[in-house]
């Protein structure tokens, strides 16, 4: 481990940081894009600032940190300090439970937000692990609060970034308290196809970042019943699935599983 000023430059197993601003009376390098060039901006945290706030927002982002596939960005019980929006890749967050068995509790794509199930407890609640090479951009909570007191509509837009992940946890809850195998995961694919979509990609045609037992673990259902599911929906058309990677041939008729009966 390096540091210089109060910039630390870590090359560890897990993630390397990337400084992004000169530090001490050597240069070091900079990130080129910033937040007011990223193509996630409008579903992150900066989202709906211009002018001179949206340029003060890009101090919000102390550094940026890689994360390989498999590895831990924060581990449940570690001291909670920072958000990270993912500008890259995919994560899935996890509990440990009683008995042993990891339980998944959300699955997080580019322009998302970690690490907010710490700022009640100051410890995190669970553990957030990526799904395949990714980057995140860290920002630090006391900045945050501090930036958020004097640009309101920053404060604005977090409370709506907190608002969307009590209304995702919402919806975890109606999935595990009240719907069937099939309508589980047709609700979830529809999740996926809309998110996917509001990024720009295709709706219809995207490649799964997580294993079939990862989505059990999430719906509350048996790997053997995930498989069964997709394979029905395969068997009437509704999907063409290759593994990962999940075609929806019929948007209408996975919108009516959801309300259909196994």
């Amino acid at each position: 481990m390096s540091t210089m000023a109060n910039i630390a430059v870590h090359a560890s197993g897990t993630a390397t940081f990337i400084p992004l601003r000169q530090a001490g009376p050597k240069p070091v390098a900079k990130v080129q894009t910033r937040c007011t060039a990223c193509n996630l901006r409008e579903l992150c945290l900066p989202c709906g600032l211009s002018g001179s706030d949206a340029a003060r927002a890009e101090d919000l982002v102390y550094t940026r940190k890689r994360i390989k596939r498999g590895d831990t960005l924060y581990r449940a019980g570690d001291g909670f300090n920072s958000l990270y929006a993912i500008r890259s890749g995919f994560f899935k967050t996890t509990l440990m439970l009683d008995d042993g068995r990891e339980q998944v509790t959300a699955f997080h794509m580019g322009g998302e937000m970690l690490g907010m199930d710490g700022i009640g407890a100051g410890t995190h609640g669970t553990s957030a692990i990526a799904l395949e090479d990714s980057e995140v951009c860290v920002m630090p909570y006391s900045r945050l609060l501090e930036m958020a007191q004097s640009i309101p509509t920053l404060q604005n837009q977090f409370h709506k970034v907190m608002s969307r992940e009590i209304s995702r946890e919402h919806g975890v809850m109606m999935l595990l308290g009240s719907m069937r195998a099939e309508e589980r995961l047709a609700a979830f694919l529809l999740n996926l196809s809309q998110r996917f979509g509001a990024r720009a990609y295709s709706r219809n045609d995207f490649q799964l970042r997580m294993t079939r037992e990862e989505i059990g673990s999430y719906l509350g259902l048996k790997l053997e019943t995930v498989s069964r599911a997709f394979s029905k929906f395969q068997e009437e058309g509704v999907l063409d699935v290759q593994q990962k990677h999940v075609k929806i041939l019929d948007a209408d008729k996975l919108r009516e599983a959801m309300g259909r009966r196994l």
